[in-house]
């Protein structure tokens, strides 16, 4: 989780090398659009990791390839609309009160992030898919070996190939693309997915409309966690300065972003591996245990970052 925020931070970095207005347009285009499909595409993408994690449990192995099938479809299905609104972000930025200079450019931006939006749709069912079975580790070396191929490709793309911003953002389109095969590839190829991965099957277009008020309900939980970054930038891009605001706002968001992630990985492996496994095997108390002692650990965690601010804000 943690380096999914560092591939976009990155993003945003090589974007504000190219000017201070290219930086305001990369924060708007990033945190403003690109976070509304993140956090929708996340929020529905969770419900594979309920019914996958019971299945898992409950020993259906054969049913989290159909789960992931099926999220998949429909969390394509839920791109088309979203591509549509990138297409016309410039306008509806506009109408939000954005200034007409960052968001022309925040538009380019986000064009190129049209194809990461099919992406999300595909990986996170993946992820899911595999956290309910306790694979983590591939992704995560996946994940870095993507990280490592971005930078270089987002090097070359804006200061060998000079294509700006569409460039930056069709790179981290192209390398979560990269992300989703790699991934991919191991479920096919690994022996441990070779119960669980049986192949594509016309199954997973069986009850789409239940699968879609479950992913429904997930993405309400979820998104709205993540849609309050989406809007403070939009309010900085409102404020009579937009450029140093929006700037100022990117570097706050990420480190927020950076710890906010920590929570989520904690949580990830408390919900999907132990508390939901269990209550497919049948003991739930136990898995409720597990996760209730997550809580705590985060909430001590929390605590103790928390203190140091009260003792600056008192003095």
């Amino acid at each position: 989780y943690m380096l999914i925020i560092v591939m976009s931070s990155a993003t945003q970095i090589f974007c504000g090398q190219l000017g201070n207005v290219q930086l305001a347009a990369a924060s708007l285009g990033n945190n403003g659009i690109q976070v509304f499909a993140y956090g929708l595409m996340l929020g529905m993408g969770s419900a594979v990791e309920t019914l996958c994690g019971q299945a898992y449990g409950a020993e259906k192995y054969e049913m989290l390839g159909v789960y992931l099938q099926r999220s998949t479809v429909l969390l394509m299905a839920t791109g088309v609309p979203l591509a549509a609104m990138y297409a016309f972000s410039e306008p509806i930025l506009l109408l939000l009160g954005q200034s007409p200079e960052i968001a022309g450019a925040a538009a380019e931006f986000a064009y190129g992030l049209i194809p990461q939006i099919f992406a999300y749709a595909a990986n996170f069912p993946i992820q899911k898919f595999l956290q309910a079975q306790s694979i983590v580790a591939p992704s995560a070396y996946i994940l870095t070996a993507s990280m490592a191929l971005h930078v270089a490709m987002s090097w070359v793309a804006v200061y060998r190939l000079g294509l700006g911003l569409l460039g930056a953002s069709l790179t981290l389109s192209l390398t979560w693309w990269v992300l989703v095969a790699g991934q991919f590839a191991y479920i096919v190829l690994s022996p441990r997915c070779r119960e669980t991965w049986t192949g594509f099957t016309w199954a997973a277009f069986a009850d789409l409309a239940g699968f879609a008020k479950l992913s429904a309900a997930s993405a309400v939980m979820l998104a709205l966690e993540v849609w309050y970054f989406q809007v403070l930038i939009l309010l900085a891009g409102m404020l009579p300065d937009p450029q140093i605001a929006l700037d100022s706002l990117t570097v706050c968001t990420s480190i927020q972003s950076w710890v906010f992630m920590i929570s989520v990985g904690f949580n990830a492996a408390a919900r999907s591996v132990h508390c939901i496994l269990n209550c497919g095997v049948g003991t739930c108390p136990a898995g409720l245990k597990t996760f209730t002692s997550t809580a705590c650990f985060l909430e001590r965690c929390q605590h103790v970052h928390s203190v140091p601010s009260t003792k600056v804000s008192g003095t």
